[in-house]
């Protein structure tokens, strides 16, 4: 629509009664890396850590005479929309699935306030839908969606608003896409006038399984681990705005891949980054050379992130960089066995699991080992030198079957 920035802009404005706009920085790290003019729109800085606030206050400020709001979350919109309720002194009640961890509970409750209840309801998200949807239709509430509604986007597409004001209009606008209301409002702000990359994590990548398919499709299934863009469905709504973009303009990221990123800008730059929040940054090391001289922005998403998941990203960061590995190892039963496989290792090469799983056969023993070393090419060496004494050996750290019983 013609008039969609000048009332994207109207929201921009009539936020600031709430809080400033987030900065867009530049980032000298990541422009030095890949020669270009990297800028991070720092959503992570809002308010509530996330941009969902966006549209739940553009939503609840064109409906002033309601006064019950209901939403389902287990994450950023929960709080978004417990934020909006206790400014605009409406009731609100929020749905969370029970399996929703205690970190994100707690905090939504800390931005509402006395202003919201919050109901625990279903092991999925799903049922926890079902039954705020229900509730509503019972309660007469207003049901506030988080991304497939048109005043949402409208409420999202004032991130695009802030970066016009600030750095006019950019080359290239990398931006992460879960329901696809954050990439729909600024689609509609800016048009073809940037250059666009759509990002989603592997295990929810819903555009793009919309875009082949003509049509939002359900995925089969959809790995969590990016909560804040792990979504089954793309909404119909900013599919409708996103329809044209066009798959070479998308990308997948892995999800481990995505966790050497959250490392990196945490112990770099200093940056908490939520998985979603860092897929737009990632996604740098795919464009490459295609930036080389331009100005970039990267939407960082989102902030929300509980550091008890550290180790996890640790993990994951060091197995896809190739530098930690699990495998099985059939040790001979007999005095030295263990003390060949040691002299076997190298001397960056650190042992940070050994258990024995079972005894396999009378004279022999599994044992489930987990080496970190600096460089993945140690590897080489370590499996050459087993190979060499005879040692049988698997290799199980993409084995996710395994991995996922043993590790």
């Amino acid at each position: 629509m013609s008039d969609f920035p000048e009332r994207a802009r109207a929201a921009a404005q009539a936020m600031r009664e709430i809080f400033p706009p987030t900065p867009c920085m530049k980032n000298e790290h990541l422009s030095a890396l890949y020669g270009a003019e990297i800028w991070l729109k720092r959503e992570d800085l809002a308010p509530v850590r996330s941009y969902k606030m966006r549209g739940a206050f553009n939503a609840m400020r064109q409906q002033p005479d309601a006064d019950l709001f209901v939403c389902a979350s287990a994450g950023n919109h929960a709080q978004g929309v417990a934020f909006m309720c206790r400014h605009f002194g409406k009731r609100g009640v929020i749905f969370m699935p029970v399996t929703t961890p205690q970190q994100k509970i707690q905090k939504t409750r800390m931005f509402g306030g006395d202003a919201i209840e919050i109901r625990m309801v279903g092991d999925y998200f799903d049922d926890c839908l079902r039954a705020a949807q229900s509730f509503c239709d019972e309660a007469g509430a207003v049901f506030l969606p988080p991304f497939d509604d048109d005043v949402v986007i409208e409420g999202q597409a004032s991130v695009a608003a802030e970066i016009d004001a600030e750095i006019g209009t950019p080359d290239h606008i990398v931006v992460p896409v879960g329901g696809g209301g954050l990439s729909a409002g600024l689609l509609g702000y800016f048009g073809p006038a940037v250059q666009w990359t759509l990002v989603e994590p592997a295990g929810g990548a819903c555009l793009r399984a919309a875009l082949m398919a003509g049509e939002p499709v359900a995925l089969p299934s959809v790995d969590t681990f990016a909560d804040g863009a792990a979504v089954g469905r793309i909404g119909a709504r900013p599919f409708e705005r996103l329809r044209d973009v066009g798959l070479a303009n998308t990308l997948t990221i892995p999800e481990d891949r995505l966790c050497t990123t959250i490392l990196d800008m945490l112990n770099v730059e200093g940056v908490v980054l939520e998985p979603a929040g860092a897929l737009a940054i990632d996604a740098l090391k795919d464009l490459g050379q295609s930036i080389r001289g331009r100005r970039v922005v990267c939407i960082t998403s989102g902030g929300n992130f509980d550091f008890e998941r550290l180790p996890e990203v640790k993990e994951r960061a060091q197995r896809y960089s190739g530098v930690k590995k699990y495998f099985i190892l059939r040790l001979p039963q007999r005095p030295g066995a263990l003390k060949d496989f040691l002299a076997v290792l190298g001397p960056d090469d650190d042992i940070a699991r050994f258990e024995y799983l079972k005894k396999s056969a009378r004279n022999f023993g599994s044992v489930l080992i987990g080496i970190e070393t600096t460089e993945a090419r140690n590897f080489e060496v370590l499996f050459s030198k087993l190979d060499a004494q005879g040692f049988v050996w698997r290799d199980i750290t993409e084995d996710d079957t395994l991995a996922q019983f043993l590790v």
